[in-house]
């Protein structure tokens, strides 16, 4: 699983972590593609892959374990896989992370707060 944050699907959303963590990146298909190929652009959103993302660090020693699942998110690195960075970031270093917050991520410190009883 450390793998995936290193070379493989959350490699590009966990690189330049301040900490090694490991994790795995997932897509729920909602609805039954009959053979069809799939095309996020042309599927109604309610329709679209589910996005989700399992983690935990630091992997030699974790503190944290976390699962987040985005509704109609699509690919697992594409939605979740960031929520879940800015929530280790936070926990494990004490810091926002420096980009801009997402409606999403402005949640982040009341979701860690909510977890650790802080």
């Amino acid at each position: 699983m450390e793998g995936v944050m290193t070379i493989g699907t959350g490699a590009n959303v966990f690189r330049g972590a301040q900490y090694v963590s490991a994790g795995k990146t997932g897509t729920a298909q909602v609805y039954s593609l009959k053979g069809a190929k799939y095309n996020a652009h042309t599927v109604k959103e309610r329709l679209r892959d589910h996005s989700w993302f399992i983690a935990f660090a630091p992997s030699d020693k974790p503190t944290i374990a976390l699962a987040v699942i985005v509704e109609n998110g699509g690919f697992g690195a594409q939605a979740a896989a960031p929520i879940a960075r800015k929530v280790l970031d936070y926990y494990i270093t004490g810091k926002m992370p420096e980009d801009p917050p997402s409606k999403t991520a402005s949640a982040v410190p009341a979701i860690v707060e909510e977890v650790t009883g802080d």
